[in-house]
């Protein structure tokens, strides 16, 4: 029978490495996100894309999620990857991104989570994954990164909770903590870094690199391997941890 996994902010970075590799495996995919185009990049450079579908919609919003499980006809998941979500800085005023980003990643998660769980526990498989994307910044202070360390942190004490909620189901929960890694998003971080400290870009990437013990920054692919183990039949054990995966620049 045809596995079906959801993929969230499947349109480039990390999600869209994580499809690349579950395409090649041979599960079929929902690939949500909020840019179409992007979306439909993706869909159509993975293998066999045909046997893959892809929704537009804003996590925000779990009636938008809602309509696109409805809309892709299946009728059960035999897993979920929860790795949409945005970055950047805020601060304490007027533009305050704070609940974008709280919104985005937290709730976004949650909602994805709870709106995929009715398709999960529907499923024949003896056990069924689901597996959150959190950050580095869950377990570290970085200044003006409050709401995405929070966010960040608060999908942590989420997937404990669902963790212990699910077991019963077999539905096993895990979250992944990457530390940086080759994406746009850390990209825009280096160069927002750079024009803080008026340094080229570079040199922002030589000093990040200096505090990270194998002073390299992880690729998408990489990350994407530790996510295929952790949904694959391989494993039956593993719930309720938080995996860190950043080149030692974090050592609980």
């Amino acid at each position: 029978m045809e596995k079906s996994i959801v993929v969230t902010g499947a349109g480039h970075g990390i999600g869209r490495a994580i499809a690349k590799i579950l395409a090649d495996q041979g599960f079929s995919l929902l690939l949500l996100g909020r840019n179409r185009t992007h979306l439909e990049s993706a869909r159509d450079s993975l293998k066999n894309p045909s046997s893959h579908q892809s929704f537009s919609c804003d996590i925000r919003q779990a009636e938008q999620i809602r309509e696109a499980l409805s809309g892709s006809g299946v009728q059960s998941l035999y897993a979920v990857v929860a790795n949409a979500g945005i970055g950047g800085e805020n601060h304490y005023s007027k533009e305050d991104s704070w609940q974008e980003i709280i919104d985005t990643n937290l709730t976004g998660t949650y909602n994805t989570i709870q709106e995929c769980l009715p398709f999960l526990k529907k499923s024949p498989e003896n056990y069924r994954k689901i597996v959150i994307t959190s950050s580095i910044l869950a377990r570290l202070g970085v200044p003006g990164y409050s709401a995405y360390c929070a966010s960040k942190s608060g999908l942590l004490g989420l997937m404990r909770s669902l963790a212990a909620e699910l077991a019963s189901d077999k539905i096993l929960v895990n979250a992944i903590c990457p530390g940086w890694v080759n994406t746009q998003m850390a990209q825009d971080g280096l160069q927002g870094f750079a024009e803080a400290l008026n340094i080229s870009k570079e040199d922002a990437y030589k000093q990040a690199m200096a505090q990270v013990p194998l002073e390299k920054m992880s690729e998408p692919e990489e990350i994407a391997q530790l996510v295929s183990f952790l949904i694959s039949d391989a494993q039956t054990s593993i719930t309720g941890q938080t995996l860190d995966i950043n080149n030692g620049a974090m050592m609980p």
